[in-house]
């Protein structure tokens, strides 16, 4: 989870580029701006053949209300259906550039938001906004709105939003990606529908190895997926045993699973976090297309 232990990890990742969290939530700011058509025209590329992605905020009505969604596919044909959950700074810019350049690959993602409960997207506009006091107390009753049983909910909603749409494939298994405090949510989603989830791909996830009685880790039996627990290095190091146990409840169940400690920091995968490392990142991105591609 993004606490005091990653944030100081952050912190000397700025110093080291000479920068300090005011500087960095700047750039960050100028960055969501520039990228958003940088990524939009990477994503068209990336498709191949001069296709271009369909795009649109979409609205999925779950148990507990009505969730803003970002949902991006190509243009044309059905593909399997992506359940995207983003780190604790929720659904923005950054997050729709990561979601376009996995459509573009061949697939139709769903971003949620996750606080829905509490508004509407984008609740930050970065990473950066949340490691102010202001933005930290504005996360914790929405971040703790998230129990196992709300997010279980609506996993079953935004699947059953991916099985309705013409452009996810029916005959594909659905997959589901999550960053921080998403990466245990993923499991969720494998959980809640286990005869349409089939891959899941936790990125710096949190809590996945708890003492809960329905442990993210507890939970594997129950599910149908093969899994990608992509950890931080500094993760790691606070919780050495998550590895082990992860691996040993994935052998105990049966389903193929990929475990591995990563020459990075929590945060490492997205764009607008201190700890970006993009020569990781893009070895996790290349990880989860090949989880993803037997689906």
């Amino acid at each position: 989870m993004c606490d005091d232990f990653t944030a100081q990890a952050e912190a000397d990742h700025l110093a080291a580029r000479g920068l300090d969290r005011r500087t960095f939530a700047a750039r960050s700011a100028a960055l969501g701006a520039s990228m958003t058509l940088a990524g939009c025209t990477g994503a068209v590329a990336a498709s191949g053949g001069g296709k271009s992605l369909t795009e649109k905020m979409v609205s999925i009505t779950t148990t507990d209300g009505v969730c803003d969604a970002f949902f991006v596919h190509p243009g044309k044909g059905a593909h399997p259906g992506i359940v995207m959950w983003p780190d604790i700074a929720g659904l923005r810019e950054v997050k729709k550039i990561m979601a376009r350049s996995l459509a573009a690959q061949g697939y139709a993602v769903l971003v949620v938001n996750p606080y829905y409960r509490a508004g509407p997207a984008p609740i930050m506009k970065s990473f950066a906004e949340f490691r102010t006091p202001e933005g930290q107390a504005k996360v914790a009753p929405m971040r703790a709105a998230l129990t196992p049983d709300a997010v279980t909910r609506d996993a079953t909603a935004f699947v059953a939003f991916l099985d309705g749409d013409d452009a996810v494939d029916k005959t594909r298994g659905i997959g589901s990606n999550g960053y921080c405090m998403g990466g245990p949510f993923t499991v969720r989603t494998a959980a809640a529908v286990p005869a349409r989830v089939k891959a899941a791909a936790s990125l710096h996830g949190a809590g996945l190895v708890t003492d809960a009685p329905d442990s993210p880790h507890r939970l594997l039996a129950s599910t149908k997926a093969s899994y990608l627990f992509a950890i931080a290095r500094n993760d790691d190091a606070k919780q050495p045993e998550q590895k082990t146990e992860l691996t040993k409840a994935a052998e105990a169940a049966g389903r193929p699973a990929r475990v591995e400690v990563y020459a990075a920091d929590h945060g490492w995968t997205v764009a607008d976090s201190p700890a970006y490392d993009p020569d990781e990142a893009d070895r996790a991105w290349q990880h989860m297309l090949a989880l993803f591609a037997k689906l």
